[in-house]
């Protein structure tokens, strides 16, 4: 049978994404090969940032060069912004818009055993370009947008994706994710438990739930028969009501979306089944520049949640947001009021990035009339990744000489052949473990020290 690779950038949901494409593929007896080997290559593309797409377009060119008799599909956010421009480079076989991810494996599938697509009616593509061009699968209606995984088991993922929810209402000024993957769509609860069980059945011990706006699950399913509407806290309960599941983890949740409900399942259930992990996407520690990007929370809303969530699940927890550096206008005294935001909570780590303009955001405008010297972003982005690294390293020694659980990982030929094992600890910490371990196995652990790559020198002193 013919092989395939698919190679993945951008969020969890976009890799969850990724992991539902191969799965269909391994699914249908392709086999999963290096891009330089496989018949067909899928690019699951990220389109945040100028960044991301620039290394998109890198990685099907180089696959193009390695392996110029491959079939290169691209999809996820970049084809479904710019179709048209991916579609003319030299190599690319198809492109697949977020609209039509669904269709994504089959497309793919067709194009590796060197079927065509227009055989197979349910596959016609949306439009072509110039003679010669790639078949586009692309439009504005997202109908075949939500991909949803086959059964979930622990394998090459040992903590795997589980997308819940697609898409987003939110219009942040600097976001291009509403035209990228639509409206929010959520997975039925029925779905999800169905999920998470056969999950547990197959010997799952961690599964991480992700959306693009994972805090909205369930507001655009049907009202129950009791007259109320089941929320993203009511079926994380679910899950740990009616599953075995040892221990979920949640993935970015907007800052709003921490409800009393969803804190107090962390103050339940925190440190036992639900991981003591809350990424909380920050962007700004400043009001006017929060209010330019049209984000719905303010500095002091933000610091009240991370204070709920701190007191809710204890110093254990690992906090961690994104931030961005640069946004249109941003003055010194705004960036010090995200210094100061950020020097007085916790964090355990941050996603840093400077501003990147998208076609089509009102912040692509904004840059135009008010754009932040590149000299001064990057000595605040030298700033914040200092001073992210002081509240890392801090976070982590905290554990030293203290016993955290933890879940192993697959591990690399390098770590083990020096005797070690990967490691994740419920809080989100990495660990490097003494001794040979298969991944998936909950241990608890004694962490010795801090290596100089930041991860916990630990040894194993419980093996479940």
């Amino acid at each position: 049978m013919p092989g395939f690779s698919v190679e993945n950038f951008g969020c969890r949901a976009a890799r969850a994404d990724g992991e539902a494409v191969s799965e269909r593929l391994r699914a249908a007896g392709l086999a999963e090969e290096s891009p330089s080997q496989a018949d067909v290559v899928v690019v699951n593309t990220c389109s945040v940032t100028a960044e991301a797409d620039r290394s998109a377009r890198a990685v099907f060119r180089r696959a193009h060069r390695l392996n110029p008799t491959a079939r290169i599909v691209v999809t996820g956010c970049y084809a479904q912004r710019a179709p048209q421009e991916l579609a003319a480079m030299t190599g690319v076989s198809a492109v697949v818009g977020n609209s039509h991810k669904a269709l994504a494996p089959e497309i793919a599938l067709s194009l590796a055993v060197a079927a065509t697509p227009a055989r197979h009616p349910e596959l016609l593509p949306v439009a072509s370009i110039l003679a010669g061009g790639a078949p586009i699968w692309a439009d504005d209606r997202f109908a075949h947008s939500f991909l949803e995984e086959a059964q979930l088991a622990p394998g090459a993922q040992t903590r795997p994706n589980l997308k819940i929810q697609e898409g987003c209402g939110n219009r942040c000024t600097f976001c291009v994710i509403p035209q990228t993957r639509g409206s929010s769509k959520s997975l039925s609860a029925a779905s999800v438990l169905r999920q998470v069980a056969g999950f547990v059945a197959a010997g799952g011990n961690e599964l991480v739930l992700s959306g693009i706006n994972l805090g909205r699950w369930g507001r655009d399913l049907a009202v129950e028969e009791s007259g109320t509407r089941l929320t993203f806290a009511a079926l994380v309960r679910q899950i740990l009501d009616s599953t075995g599941l040892p221990r979920l983890r949640l993935s970015s949740i907007e800052p709003m979306d921490w409800d009393n409900q969803l804190i107090g399942l962390m103050a339940e259930f925190g440190g036992t089944r639900l991981a003591r992990h809350a990424h909380l996407p920050l962007q700004s520690g400043s009001d006017t520049v929060l209010r330019r990007m049209h984000r719905r929370y303010r500095p002091w809303h933000y610091v009240e949640k991370a204070q709920a969530l701190l007191s809710a699940a204890g110093p254990e927890l690992t906090l961690g947001a994104d931030v961005m550096v640069g946004f249109p206008g941003e003055t010194d005294a705004e960036f010090e009021e995200t210094v100061a935001l950020i020097e007085s909570l916790p964090f355990g780590y941050l996603h840093l990035f400077p501003f990147s303009p998208r076609p089509g955001t009102r912040a692509w405008a904004l840059h135009a009339e008010h754009p932040v010297p590149k000299a001064a972003v990057e000595e605040r982005m030298a700033a914040l990744r200092a001073l992210a690294s002081r509240k890392t390293s801090a976070h982590r020694k905290a554990f030293v000489g203290r016993e955290v659980e933890a879940i192993t990982l697959h591990t690399s030929e390098a770590l083990a052949s020096r005797g070690l094992t990967a490691a994740m600890t419920g809080n989100f910490l990495p660990v490097e473990l003494e001794g040979v371990i298969e991944p998936n196995r909950l241990v608890r652990v004694h962490v010795a020290g801090m290596n100089p790559n930041g991860s916990l020198q630990a040894a194993c002193t419980f093996l479940g």
